[in-house]
């Protein structure tokens, strides 16, 4: 019988990485919007070192596993657009909804920021095609996570810049 059970993670490394990386995009963000509040930081190490340090690497597993009896160009694709397909617009909206909740602007989680989300995620497909061509078949599963926080810390920036770029 097959063993389709994936062993769950939630490691003290990637909590750690989680909370590091993903705070350190929101706060350059942060900074370069004029926005930067210690709530805000600390809410970013808390989301990066719970939900995204739980949710991305136990994905990416996901991921792999479901891939295990592709091969070749389908495989490449597939994990790639699994990957692209788990930082939907729903993701970008909640964590931009989180950084409004941080920052104490409770009223600025509305449909306009669901908008923002889904323009912020079409314009970036091509940037998110490569990043996640290149984390989903060219780094080893240990260290995809950190690769995704890197690219994701980066994309940080873009994103709490897109409620500016695309209102």
């Amino acid at each position: 019988m097959k063993n389709n059970h994936i062993r769950l993670q939630f490691t003290k490394q990637n909590i750690l990485k989680g909370a590091l990386i993903y705070s350190a995009g929101d706060s350059i963000a942060a900074i370069l919007l004029d926005e930067f509040s210690l709530f805000r930081l600390l809410g970013m190490i808390l989301v990066g070192a719970t939900i995204y340090a739980f949710e991305i690497p136990n994905y990416f597993s996901w991921i792999d596993k479901k891939t295990t009896n592709l091969s070749g160009v389908k495989k490449t694709l597939a994990k790639t657009g699994l990957a692209i397909a788990y930082f939907n617009p729903i993701w970008i909206f909640r964590h931009l909804a989180f950084i409004k909740l941080f920052s104490g602007n409770f009223s600025d989680v509305n449909f306009n920021l669901l908008q923002i989300a889904g323009i912020s995620f079409l314009v970036n497909i091509p940037i998110s095609f490569i990043a996640n061509y290149t984390i989903q078949n060219k780094i080893k599963l240990d260290w995809r996570f950190i690769a995704s926080a890197i690219f994701s810390a980066i994309m940080a920036i873009y994103y709490a810049l897109s409620e500016t770029i695309f209102q």
